[in-house]
């Protein structure tokens, strides 16, 4: 089976939710003009990857740019539901594209990392959240849960994803892997060396196509105001660059499909044939007769963790 998949490696409109959402929309149609089936977008596209939360001042104790930059981008994250979802499902509709889209979600007085699959009928059918944010990003995000941790069927082909750093996180993979993956979304804030590792050895691992989605983000795409623009010295260029790229695809054997793009905006587009994920299986396939479920097993627990439950 031939599948055409695209990646947007493009920039939000930062820190605007709805005219990042339209932006969005506006991908999501021209993926579907150019044949695709399914559009991945880069970690957090919506409304912005918080770049900040590792460098200059943004961890200083009661610093008040820190403060009014998070009720920004608070302001500015997707709930589930919402209108925004609601138009970014009927553009994945009117375009016939599935999407896998990287967002803040908000969620009570709580910020998560979000990736959420639209199939093709402008329904959604997954709602993940990134297990553990890295670094500084847990000043800007609370921890997820493995209540969507899976693979789902977009319409023809089954597809699943994780987010930046829980591609190091073995058992997460294994869930991914034997969800029976035919395609992957790796959703990255830039696709230097190490991603572009971490990725190649998920496909070749999983034996699944892997979509490496990386953002492109310049100086230019900060909004009047940034009031943190000093920090940036830690993050960018002397070009301005914030994140180059590196947007790729890989096959299951781990080779390049197209190999990163880098320094520009671009409609990253593919065709995959996924009869390779069966055959790449011949040698390998970790959930199944490269496996010994007889000497290890693995649980996990799939309910969306909530603040407070009742007591038995």
């Amino acid at each position: 089976m031939k599948l055409t998949v695209a990646i947007a490696q493009t920039a939000p409109v930062l820190l605007d939710l709805d005219a990042s959402v339209e932006k969005a929309c506006q991908w999501i149609a021209e993926a579907g003009r150019q044949g695709a089936r399914l559009l991945a977008f880069p970690e957090t596209w919506l409304p912005g990857y918080p770049f900040w939360c590792d460098a200059g001042d943004f961890g200083r104790w009661d610093h008040g740019p820190a403060k009014r930059l998070h009720r920004e981008l608070f302001e500015n994250s997707l709930e589930v539901p919402s209108p925004q979802l609601d138009r970014l499902a009927e553009a994945a509709r009117d375009a016939g594209v599935a999407v896998a889209l990287g967002a803040n979600e908000r969620c009570r007085g709580s910020l998560y990392n979000a990736l959420l699959f639209i199939d093709r009928e402008g329904r959604l059918a997954g709602h993940r959240r990134k297990l553990v944010p890295t670094y500084g990003e847990r000043l800007v995000w609370a921890q997820g849960d493995a209540a969507d941790l899976d693979a789902y069927d977009l319409g023809g082909f089954r597809a699943g994803g994780l987010i930046c750093w829980e591609h190091w996180m073995p058992l997460p993979r294994y869930v991914l892997h034997a969800a029976g993956e035919q395609v992957h979304v790796a959703a990255w804030p830039h696709g230097k060396e190490h991603h572009q590792l971490a990725s190649r050895h998920y496909a070749f691992e999983g034996r699944t196509f892997v979509l490496a989605a990386a953002l492109w983000l310049t100086r230019d795409a900060l909004p009047a105001g940034f009031e943190m623009v000093g920090d940036l010295d830690e993050v960018a260029g002397g070009d301005g660059v914030i994140h180059n790229g590196g947007s790729a695809v890989v096959a299951p054997d781990g080779t390049y499909v197209v190999e990163p793009v880098y320094g520009r905006e671009e409609l990253v587009v593919a065709e995959l044939d996924l009869d390779r994920v069966v055959e790449e299986k011949l040698n390998l396939d970790v959930t199944g007769h490269y496996s010994r479920p007889d000497l290890f097993d693995l649980s996990v627990r799939r309910q969306r963790l909530e603040p407070w439950r009742e007591a038995d």
